[in-house]
């Protein structure tokens, strides 16, 4: 059997390889995700108050709910790189920034060198970051999509851009975090 193929086509279809290529599929998406637990709010809080977040580091996964459970998501993280550096407990949202800047712990200035980074696409925080009780922790975006379903990070919780935009959204100051 004989094709034939246009110059068209052919155009068409590398560009979409191309772009295949380089954006991560939903598969090696999925790959670095893990096997996500299902958890009930009621195993980690009293109440709901205005919103509750899980985030479950052994499944490197965030589990959300809203005030009245009517809204509930699953969103695939990056954890922190080590068991040191990985603080658990209850905690919650204190502030909210669109647009973080990102300053290095004295740690990491010894450890690695690195100096403040302003707002932008090369701030570690990525778009949006919500600050948590306790000091040098957050959850917030990840420019390098590669981080994301991996032990990657100094301590926070990171998301997807597009990801962390949308929880930003839905959570208030006071949201209520445990990390396990």
């Amino acid at each position: 059997m004989t094709h034939t193929y246009h110059r068209r086509t052919l155009l068409v279809g590398g560009a979409a390889a191309l772009t295949a290529l380089a954006t991560p599929s939903l598969a090696q998406q999925v790959r670095n995700i893990g096997a996500f637990r299902t958890h009930a709010w009621q195993d980690h809080f009293e109440s709901l108050r205005v919103g509750a977040i899980v985030a479950d580091t052994e499944s490197r996964a965030l589990h959300f709910w809203n005030a009245d459970v009517s809204d509930y998501r699953v969103y695939p993280t990056s954890v922190p790189i080590s068991e040191e550096l990985t603080r658990r407990g209850y905690t919650e949202i204190v502030r909210k920034r669109v647009g973080p800047d990102w300053t290095p712990t004295q740690s990491q200035r010894e450890r690695f060198g690195w100096e403040y980074i302003p707002a932008g696409p090369e701030s570690p925080m990525g778009t949006h970051a919500m600050y948590l009780t306790w000091p040098a922790y957050a959850v917030h975006g990840t420019h390098d999509s590669r981080k994301i379903g991996r032990p990657s990070s100094d301590g926070c919780i990171g998301l997807y851009i597009e990801k962390i935009a949308e929880l930003f959204a839905l959570c208030p100051v006071g949201v209520q975090v445990r990390i396990i």
